[in-house]
Protein backbone atom coordinates (compact mmCIF):
# COMPACT_ATOMS: atom_id res chain seq x y z
CA UNK A 1 0.00 0.00 0.00
CA UNK A 2 1.39 3.45 -0.74
CA UNK A 3 2.08 5.67 1.36
CA UNK A 4 4.28 8.89 3.84
CA UNK A 5 3.75 12.38 4.78
CA UNK A 6 4.49 13.75 1.04
CA UNK A 7 1.22 12.98 -0.53
CA UNK A 8 1.26 8.92 0.52
CA UNK A 9 -0.70 6.92 3.40
CA UNK A 10 0.66 5.53 6.46
CA UNK A 11 3.61 2.95 6.47
CA UNK A 12 5.49 3.96 2.89
CA UNK A 13 8.03 6.14 1.73
CA UNK A 14 7.69 7.96 -1.22
CA UNK A 15 9.23 6.45 -4.48
CA UNK A 16 11.24 7.30 -7.39
CA UNK A 17 10.44 6.69 -10.73
CA UNK A 18 11.67 3.76 -12.55
CA UNK A 19 15.09 3.64 -14.81
CA UNK A 20 14.14 5.12 -18.72
CA UNK A 21 10.58 6.49 -17.54
CA UNK A 22 9.72 10.01 -18.90
CA UNK A 23 9.47 12.39 -16.23
CA UNK A 24 7.82 15.12 -16.37
CA UNK A 25 9.64 19.16 -15.41
CA UNK A 26 8.41 20.48 -12.90
CA UNK A 27 5.71 22.86 -13.94
CA UNK A 28 6.70 26.75 -13.74
CA UNK A 29 4.60 29.89 -12.41
CA UNK A 30 2.93 31.82 -15.52
CA UNK A 31 1.96 35.00 -15.49
CA UNK A 32 -0.73 36.43 -16.93
CA UNK A 33 1.20 38.89 -19.10
CA UNK A 34 2.68 35.40 -20.52
CA UNK A 35 2.34 35.15 -24.33
CA UNK A 36 1.45 32.23 -26.69
CA UNK A 37 4.09 31.54 -28.53
CA UNK A 38 2.51 31.51 -32.60
CA UNK A 39 -0.81 32.94 -31.59
CA UNK A 40 -1.86 36.47 -30.54
CA UNK A 41 -3.33 35.25 -26.98
CA UNK A 42 -1.35 36.20 -23.16
CA UNK A 43 -2.07 33.76 -20.43
CA UNK A 44 -4.58 35.45 -19.04
CA UNK A 45 -6.75 35.31 -22.17
CA UNK A 46 -7.10 31.44 -21.79
CA UNK A 47 -7.37 32.01 -17.96
CA UNK A 48 -10.68 34.29 -18.83
CA UNK A 49 -12.01 32.19 -21.62
CA UNK A 50 -12.10 29.10 -19.08
CA UNK A 51 -12.55 29.66 -15.68
CA UNK A 52 -14.63 32.72 -15.25
CA UNK A 53 -17.58 31.32 -14.15
CA UNK A 54 -16.61 30.13 -10.59
CA UNK A 55 -19.95 28.94 -9.92
CA UNK A 56 -18.84 26.05 -12.00
CA UNK A 57 -19.00 22.97 -9.79
CA UNK A 58 -15.32 21.90 -10.77
CA UNK A 59 -14.28 25.61 -10.75
CA UNK A 60 -15.52 25.71 -7.08
CA UNK A 61 -14.07 23.21 -6.10
CA UNK A 62 -10.87 24.18 -7.38
CA UNK A 63 -11.45 28.01 -5.50
CA UNK A 64 -12.25 26.32 -1.84
CA UNK A 65 -9.04 24.71 -2.43
CA UNK A 66 -6.99 27.74 -2.88
CA UNK A 67 -8.88 29.69 -0.11
CA UNK A 68 -7.65 26.88 2.15
CA UNK A 69 -4.32 27.47 0.78
CA UNK A 70 -4.32 31.33 1.20
CA UNK A 71 -5.45 31.09 4.56
CA UNK A 72 -2.53 28.53 5.62
CA UNK A 73 -0.53 30.91 3.20
CA UNK A 74 0.57 28.32 1.20
CA UNK A 75 -0.21 29.36 -1.99
CA UNK A 76 3.28 29.35 -2.56
CA UNK A 77 2.97 25.54 -3.73
CA UNK A 78 1.32 24.83 -7.07
CA UNK A 79 -1.28 22.27 -7.03
CA UNK A 80 -1.09 18.97 -7.95
CA UNK A 81 -4.78 17.94 -9.41
CA UNK A 82 -3.64 14.14 -9.40
CA UNK A 83 -2.44 14.43 -5.73
CA UNK A 84 -3.66 12.29 -2.87
CA UNK A 85 -4.22 15.56 -0.46
CA UNK A 86 -4.85 19.22 -1.73
CA UNK A 87 -2.88 21.17 0.46
CA UNK A 88 0.08 20.48 3.18
CA UNK A 89 0.39 22.96 6.13
CA UNK A 90 3.59 24.21 7.48
CA UNK A 91 3.76 22.25 9.87
CA UNK A 92 3.06 19.13 7.64
CA UNK A 93 -1.15 18.61 8.12
CA UNK A 94 -2.24 16.78 5.31
CA UNK A 95 -5.44 18.99 4.24
CA UNK A 96 -8.41 17.12 1.94
CA UNK A 97 -10.62 20.40 0.71
CA UNK A 98 -13.94 19.23 0.05
CA UNK A 99 -16.72 21.98 -1.84
CA UNK A 100 -20.25 21.83 -1.93
CA UNK A 101 -22.57 25.30 -3.09
CA UNK A 102 -26.40 25.46 -2.82
CA UNK A 103 -26.50 26.83 -6.49
CA UNK A 104 -25.02 25.44 -10.09
CA UNK A 105 -23.48 27.84 -12.94
CA UNK A 106 -27.47 26.40 -14.79
CA UNK A 107 -31.14 27.10 -13.97
CA UNK A 108 -32.62 25.23 -11.30
CA UNK A 109 -36.09 24.01 -10.01
CA UNK A 110 -34.83 23.74 -6.60
CA UNK A 111 -31.37 24.39 -4.40
CA UNK A 112 -28.99 21.40 -4.72
CA UNK A 113 -28.49 19.32 -1.58
CA UNK A 114 -25.09 19.76 0.06
CA UNK A 115 -23.19 16.71 -0.22
CA UNK A 116 -19.14 15.58 -0.46
CA UNK A 117 -17.90 13.01 -2.42
CA UNK A 118 -14.57 11.14 -2.56
CA UNK A 119 -13.86 11.70 0.90
CA UNK A 120 -12.01 8.04 0.61
CA UNK A 121 -10.13 6.63 -2.23
CA UNK A 122 -6.89 4.54 -3.54
CA UNK A 123 -3.65 6.19 -2.83
CA UNK A 124 -1.74 7.22 -5.79
CA UNK A 125 2.21 7.23 -6.81
CA UNK A 126 2.92 9.64 -9.23
CA UNK A 127 6.33 8.66 -9.30
CA UNK A 128 5.30 4.64 -10.80
CA UNK A 129 1.53 5.50 -11.63
CA UNK A 130 0.32 2.61 -8.99
CA UNK A 131 -2.70 3.09 -7.08
CA UNK A 132 -3.35 1.23 -3.30
CA UNK A 133 -5.11 -1.84 -3.18
CA UNK A 134 -7.85 -0.25 -0.85
CA UNK A 135 -9.74 2.69 -0.59
CA UNK A 136 -8.40 4.81 2.30
CA UNK A 137 -8.24 8.28 3.92
CA UNK A 138 -5.43 10.21 2.38
CA UNK A 139 -5.19 13.32 4.90
CA UNK A 140 -5.35 14.49 8.40
CA UNK A 141 -7.95 16.67 8.30
CA UNK A 142 -11.08 17.71 6.02
CA UNK A 143 -12.12 20.85 5.10
CA UNK A 144 -15.79 20.91 3.88
CA UNK A 145 -16.20 23.90 2.23
CA UNK A 146 -20.03 25.43 1.52
CA UNK A 147 -20.54 28.45 -0.85
CA UNK A 148 -24.07 29.35 0.94
CA UNK A 149 -25.30 32.12 -1.60
CA UNK A 150 -29.35 30.91 -2.35
CA UNK A 151 -30.44 33.50 -4.26
CA UNK A 152 -28.43 33.79 -8.05
CA UNK A 153 -29.04 37.48 -8.02
CA UNK A 154 -26.63 37.64 -5.18
CA UNK A 155 -23.93 34.96 -6.00
CA UNK A 156 -20.69 36.58 -5.59
CA UNK A 157 -17.91 34.52 -6.53
CA UNK A 158 -15.24 36.92 -5.19
CA UNK A 159 -17.22 37.31 -1.32
CA UNK A 160 -15.45 35.09 0.89
CA UNK A 161 -18.18 35.91 3.32
CA UNK A 162 -20.52 33.61 1.29
CA UNK A 163 -18.63 30.63 2.12
CA UNK A 164 -18.54 28.13 5.80
CA UNK A 165 -15.59 26.12 6.38
CA UNK A 166 -16.28 22.90 8.25
CA UNK A 167 -12.93 21.21 9.34
CA UNK A 168 -13.22 18.13 10.69
CA UNK A 169 -10.55 15.27 12.30
CA UNK A 170 -9.50 12.58 9.54
CA UNK A 171 -10.74 9.77 11.96
CA UNK A 172 -14.31 10.89 11.96
CA UNK A 173 -14.07 10.32 8.04
CA UNK A 174 -12.37 7.15 8.81
CA UNK A 175 -15.07 5.69 11.09
CA UNK A 176 -18.11 6.73 8.89
CA UNK A 177 -16.25 4.72 6.19
CA UNK A 178 -18.64 6.51 3.45
CA UNK A 179 -17.39 7.59 -0.18
CA UNK A 180 -19.96 10.79 0.26
CA UNK A 181 -21.51 12.42 3.51
CA UNK A 182 -23.98 14.67 3.33
CA UNK A 183 -24.04 18.02 5.22
CA UNK A 184 -26.08 16.39 8.19
CA UNK A 185 -22.88 14.44 8.85
CA UNK A 186 -20.43 16.96 8.44
CA UNK A 187 -22.53 19.59 11.08
CA UNK A 188 -22.42 17.00 13.12
CA UNK A 189 -19.17 16.83 13.88
CA UNK A 190 -17.52 20.57 13.71
CA UNK A 191 -18.97 24.22 13.59
CA UNK A 192 -18.64 26.34 10.71
CA UNK A 193 -15.74 28.41 11.00
CA UNK A 194 -15.13 31.79 8.94
CA UNK A 195 -12.16 32.15 6.40
CA UNK A 196 -10.35 34.37 8.88
CA UNK A 197 -10.16 31.68 11.65
CA UNK A 198 -9.45 28.37 8.99
CA UNK A 199 -5.82 28.34 9.27
CA UNK A 200 -6.03 28.10 13.51
CA UNK A 201 -8.73 25.56 13.51
CA UNK A 202 -6.90 23.43 10.99
CA UNK A 203 -3.88 23.13 13.48
CA UNK A 204 -6.12 22.59 16.37
CA UNK A 205 -8.05 19.45 15.02
CA UNK A 206 -4.84 18.58 13.08
CA UNK A 207 -3.01 18.16 15.85
CA UNK A 208 -5.82 16.03 17.92
CA UNK A 209 -5.73 13.91 15.02
CA UNK A 210 -1.89 13.37 14.78
CA UNK A 211 -1.75 13.22 19.11
CA UNK A 212 -4.74 10.30 18.57
CA UNK A 213 -2.63 8.30 16.35
CA UNK A 214 1.17 8.65 17.92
Amino acid sequence: MLSGRAGYGPGMTATRPPDGWLVPSPPQALEGTDRFVGADARVLDFWRWAFSDLRDNTQRGVLAEFLVALALGRTETRRKPWDNHDVTTASGLRVEVKASGYLQSWAQRTHSQLSFGRVIGRTWDANTNEFGAEPEVRADVFVFSVQTCKDPRGYDVLDISQWEFYVVAAERVRECAYKRVSIAWVRKHAEPVPFSDLAATIERVGRGTTLASA
